[in-house]
C-alpha cells in the first residue's frame, strides 16, 4: 500500500502497519514522517527500539537476529532500519525479501531510503516490502508552494502573516526546510500568538537560504531573472568560487542543446529531457527553457561559455582584469531573455 506524506497522520490515527518504507530526498519531511511513525509505535506499546544503519561493513545478520528474537519480556519493538545509499547490495536484498516473507506483525519496522526511482521500485526487495507494508513517498516542496507552507506552519502555532511577509520568509529560507522550520519555531518562541509584523520578522529571521547551484540552475532555466541575480549575488557574498556556477551554466546550456537536437528528431520533450540527464525539479525548468530560448541563440551562448570558462580558470592573459561574476550575471540574464534591464535594475527588483 502507498499513502501520501500529507495523509500519514490520518493513517496513523486509525491504524499502525507492521512495516513502513519512507523514501525521499526532502530531509525535513523524511524526518517528520519517521518521527510520526516512531511516535505512533510508542503509543501502540513499542517500548524497545533498535536502530540499524546500513553502511560499509554492516552485518545483515544483526537485523535478522533482531527480527527473529522476541523483545525483552515479550514487549513490542520498533526496528528502525536506515539505508542512506538506497542500495542494500546482494546480501541485503535477499535479507529484505526474506524479511518481508516472514514479517512479524507484533513488531513495527521502519525503513528509511533516499528517493526510490523506477529502477529501485522495480527490484525484488522493494516490491516485497511494498507488498506487505505501507510505502510513504516524500516529494520535495516546490519553490512556489514555500510561502503557503510557511503560512500553514505559522498557523499551527497560532500566528499569522501577510502574503508579503510569507514571501520575505520564503526568500530567506529558500532550499533549506530544516532551517525554515527552525526560524518558524523561533518566531513562536519570541512573539505571542496573533498577527506578526514585518518588523518582528526582520528582527528575528536569519538569512538561512541555501543558495546553491541547483537552485540557480532551476532559476535561469525557468527564466526567473530576479531570482538569478539574487542567487548569484548571495553565492558571491558567501565566497563561493565562480568556477562552480559557470560549470553549472555550461551544463545547462549543453543539456538544452541536446534536448533541442533530440526533439528535432522527433523525440518527445519529456523523454528528451530525461535522455539529457536532467532530473528532479530541473525537469520542469528545462521544459520552460526549451520553449523559451530560441535555437538561433544557442551558438552565441556556447561561445560566451567558452570565454567564461577560460576567465573563471584564469586562462586569459591579455587585456584588463575581468569581473567574471559580472560577466556570468550578464550572460545568465540574457539566457533569461532580459536585455532591456541592466543588472542593477533587475537586482533592485528583489532587494
Amino acid at each position: 500500500m502507498q499513502i501520501r506524506f500529507d495523509d500519514l497522520e490520518k493513517h496513523l490515527a486509525k491504524s499502525l502497519s507492521p512495516l513502513y518504507v519512507v523514501h525521499g530526498d526532502e530531509a525535513l519531511f523524511v524526518q517528520e514522517a519517521g518521527d510520526a511513525i516512531r511516535r505512533a509505535a510508542r503509543e501502540a506499546g513499542c517500548i524497545e527500539r533498535e536502530v540499524f544503519i546500513v553502511e560499509s561493513g554492516f552485518k545483515w545478520d544483526s537485523l535478522q537476529a533482531a527480527h527473529s528474537n522476541l523483545g525483552l519480556f515479550g514487549e513490542r519493538r520498533l526496528l528502525d532500519l536506515r539505508i542512506p545509499t538506497g542500495k542494500p547490495g546482494t546480501e541485503g536484498a535477499k535479507v529484505l525479501e526474506k524479511y518481508a516473507q516472514t514479517l512479524d506483525t507484533q513488531q513495527v519496522t521502519l525503513i528509511t531510503l533516499p528517493r526510490a526511482d523506477k529502477t529501485m521500485q522495480a527490484t525484488g526487495w522493494f516490491k516485497a516490502l511494498e507488498g506487505v507494508g505501507t510505502v510513504v513517498p516524500v516529494q520535495p516542496l516546490e519553490r512556489e508552494a514555500l510561502p503557503r507552507w510557511i503560512g500553514e506552519r505559522l498557523r499551527r502555532q497560532g500566528q499569522q502573516a501577510t502574503d508579503e511577509m510569507l514571501t520575505y520568509l520564503a526568500d530567506h529560507c529558500e532550499g533549506n526546510l530544516l532551517a525554515a522550520r527552525q526560524e518558524i519555531e523561533k518566531l513562536g518562541l519570541l512573539f505571542p500568538a496573533g498577527a506578526l509584523t514585518m518588523e518582528m520578522i526582520e528582527t528575528a529571521i536569519a538569512d538561512v537560504a541555501r543558495y546553491d547551484v541547483f537552485a540557480l540552475s532551476e532559476a535561469w532555466l525557468s527564466g526567473d531573472a530576479a531570482r538569478v541575480v539574487r542567487l548569484l549575488q548571495a553565492l558571491r557574498d558567501e565566497g563561493e568560487a565562480v568556477v562552480l556556477p559557470v560549470w553549472q551554466f555550461s551544463e545547462d546550456v549543453h543539456a538544452l542543446c541536446a534536448v533541442r537536437a533530440l526533439t528535432m528528431r522527433g523525440t518527445a520533450a519529456a523523454q528528451a529531457i530525461r535522455q539529457a540527464r536532467v532530473w528532479g525539479r530541473r525537469q520542469a525548468a528545462m521544459e520552460k527553457a526549451a520553449r523559451r530560448v530560441p535555437n538561433a541563440a544557442l551558438p552565441g551562448f556556447l561561445g560566451t561559455l567558452a570565454k567564461l570558462d577560460a576567465q573563471a580558470k584564469g586562462l586569459t592573459l591579455a587585456g584588463p582584469p575581468v569581473d567574471v561574476w559580472q560577466s556570468l550575471t550578464t550572460a545568465a540574464l540574457a539566457f533569461c531573455g532580459v536585455r532591456e534591464f541592466s543588472v542593477a535594475s533587475v537586482a533592485g527588483r528583489v532587494s
